[in-house]
């Protein structure tokens, strides 16, 4: 369980550059990838686990949790049949200290990783790291030409909490889409 005590900015600093393992299976329904992680999440060891990021809250308002999960219960989202990784694995302050190159690596390393792993859809959680990652400057939120093998891409928007282009009800109703198309598919 996450610790209540906020972490020292000594702390934070010795968590630059760590990683948090991958929650991957073969044929998950989605893999979400988030940029890399954030110091507080690295310090952590669980995927999106500051307080102010809205990804765990908006989960379950879009459908794909059937309670809010917090980030030490992440494992559990295999049992639902999804999974967490990053384009790129090492922590930073903020994704803005992340350069082109990095992000072009990670995606190349990205791909890779869902070719091994087959999810029917990579949901890729920021449109600008995609844009850098993938080569795809006029990329948009949404379901992607560009497919991987059989695994199909789509790009939502970023859950930071620093995403005031999405306040909360935006960004249930943007990865609910992705559900609904998730559901489809298996239809």
């Amino acid at each position: 369980m996450l610790s209540t005590k906020s972490p020292t900015k000594e702390e934070l600093a010795a968590a630059s550059g760590k990683t948090v393992p991958d929650i991957l299976v073969p044929g998950l329904k989605v893999i979400f990838c988030g940029i890399n992680p954030g110091l507080y999440t690295a310090l952590k060891g669980h995927h999106f686990a500051r307080p102010g990021n809205r990804f765990w809250p908006t989960l379950y308002a879009a459908g794909f949790t059937p309670e809010k999960y917090q980030p030490h219960q992440e494992e559990e989202l295999l049992q639902l049949g999804y999974g967490i990784t990053n384009i790129v694995g090492r922590a930073t302050a903020n994704a803005a200290e992340l350069n082109k190159t990095e992000l072009i690596e990670g995606g190349i390393e990205l791909v890779e990783k869902m070719i091994l792993y087959q999810p029917q859809v990579l949901a890729l959680l920021g449109l600008s790291a995609y844009r850098v990652a993938f080569g795809k400057a006029t990329a948009e939120i949404g379901l992607q030409e560009q497919t991987i093998g059989q695994t199909k891409l789509w790009v939502l928007p970023n859950p930071s909490g620093l995403n005031a282009h999405f306040p909360p009800k935006k960004l249930a109703q943007v990865y609910g889409e992705l559900r609904r198309y998730v559901e489809q598919l298996e239809a």
